[in-house]
């Protein structure tokens, strides 16, 4: 279904345009509780399958993050250069069956295999969006723009954890239920289906969205605005400081939020007993709460020095936000009372949430039209093969193999974000010079 180009305005009546930061958000916040909903199911899922937190650590990271990353860079070129719109329809059809094929699994190997098929459906959104909301959007108002997106992270998150473990601790008084096709089984097994299936409606949503018009082109070498793969990875490697230092620095800003969202649920109900509801509720409201006023906090902090002129905005929000992160979000889980965790965990996690956004407008903002889609989809090939997976694989780890006790989830998911906090700030610090330069280089084109 092909739509014509429409041009974006410049300044004023940007109402249909929020309307399109809406749209797409409803749609990274479905794609978020596809992937968060695993999260509430490692204790039925290692007994049933007979695996340990490393395993779990690669089925809710890796599984995901490799083809994502990978199937993201060719979906980079293809958002470059194709319609947008509809290449996100069909990543949300991908991703929603194959979620829905997690119910059918009947071994470890075939469940990775379906969260495989999720990220490789997943992979065409966010590239997308991006190059999307950069055309709607003015530069003065791309931070915010694209945090309100990105707010789809914790709004999925949240809503996979409230509804997920209401879902989960109702059908736990069921061991097993009886379906069409698919037979008996484990009642955990059904909730792929529940969060799937709907999904599909999704994609109503989706053609509400005009593709539009694209701004901000450069000339190739043999002119007109259509640039070989070639010029394109020469626009990269002009700029590769800002790209390489804003990438790891959100890797281990991902590393945080990971392993937060991904250990979470498992922390209150491994350590402290809570069952799935509890642990959902608390965790949801704090990430709702927390998360999306951080990520709005950021862009407009962002967006205001912008427009003061400090080029390296961005950047100095996430300075704030690694310092931030080390202060509430590290100690959090080392604590032996979950409430206390719960009040540390709240700001901590406004703090980590402060560069999310801003990150991405950071880059849209120093490269050319015809090559955002793939610096996109490289910053993301970057983010998830490496933050995604540290995040929810070294808490696992870090129990397994150095304290040697499932009980000391705690302490392992305060070491991940720990180093994960540190190393974010060194290398936005790292980062300022060379991307003030390229901001410079972009506005002078």
């Amino acid at each position: 279904m092909a739509s014509s180009p429409q041009p974006a305005k410049s300044s004023e009546g940007l109402a249909y345009e929020w309307y399109v930061v809406a749209a797409l958000t409803s749609l990274y916040t479905l794609s978020f509780i596809d992937r968060t909903i695993l999260s509430l199911l490692i204790g039925p899922i290692k007994r049933d399958l007979g695996i340990n937190d490393t395993q779990v650590g690669l089925l809710t990271g890796l599984a995901f993050a490799v083809f994502y990353t990978l199937v993201g860079l060719p979906m980079g070129r293809l958002v470059d250069t194709k319609n947008r719109r509809n290449l996100i329809a069909a990543g949300l059809v991908v991703w929603c069956c194959f979620t829905s094929v997690g119910a059918a699994t009947k071994s470890y190997a075939t469940l990775f295999l379906a969260r495989i098929g999720v990220g490789v459906g997943e992979s065409s959104l966010s590239p997308a969006a991006y190059s999307m909301i950069a055309d709607y959007f003015p530069r003065r108002l791309l931070g915010v723009a694209i945090s309100v997106f990105y707010m789809g992270l914790f709004l999925g998150s949240s809503l996979a954890l409230l509804l997920g473990g209401m879902i989960v601790q109702a059908l736990s008084r069921t061991p097993t239920l009886t379906l069409p096709i698919l037979g008996t089984i484990a009642s955990w097994r059904a909730t792929f289906l529940l969060v799937g299936l709907p999904g599909l409606l999704f994609v109503l949503v989706v053609y509400t969205i005009r593709e539009p018009m694209r701004r901000g082109l450069i000339q190739s070498a043999a002119g007109g605005t259509h640039l070989p793969l070639r010029e394109a990875i020469a626009q990269m490697k002009l700029r590769w400081e800002s790209l390489l230092g804003i990438s790891f620095a959100m890797v281990f800003q991902s590393m945080c939020t990971y392993g937060l969202i991904s250990w979470g649920p498992q922390f209150f109900q491994r350590i402290h007993a809570w069952n799935a509801a509890e642990a959902g509720r608390a965790l949801a409201g704090i990430l709702l709460i927390f998360g999306c006023g951080g990520m709005l906090c950021g862009g407009k902090l962002s967006d205001y020095w912008h427009k003061k002129g400090i080029a390296e905005s961005p950047l100095r929000v996430g300075m704030i936000g690694a310092i931030g992160t080390a202060l509430f979000l590290a100690p959090a889980f080392a604590l032996q009372d979950p409430y206390w965790t719960l009040a540390l965990a709240g700001p901590g996690l406004f703090c980590v949430a402060l560069p999310m956004g801003i990150s991405v407008a950071a880059l849209q903002r120093i490269f050319p039209n015809q090559v955002r889609g793939q610096v996109s989809a490289f910053f993301l090939f970057i983010l998830n093969l490496c933050g995604y997976p540290l995040g929810t694989m070294l808490p696992g780890v870090f129990n397994n193999y150095f304290f040697h006790d499932e009980k000391m989830l705690g302490p392992s998911m305060s070491l991940t974000i720990s180093i994960g906090a540190v190393l974010m700030l060194v290398l936005f610090v790292l980062t300022i010079r060379p991307y003030k330069r390229h901001f410079q280089m972009m506005a002078a084109s």
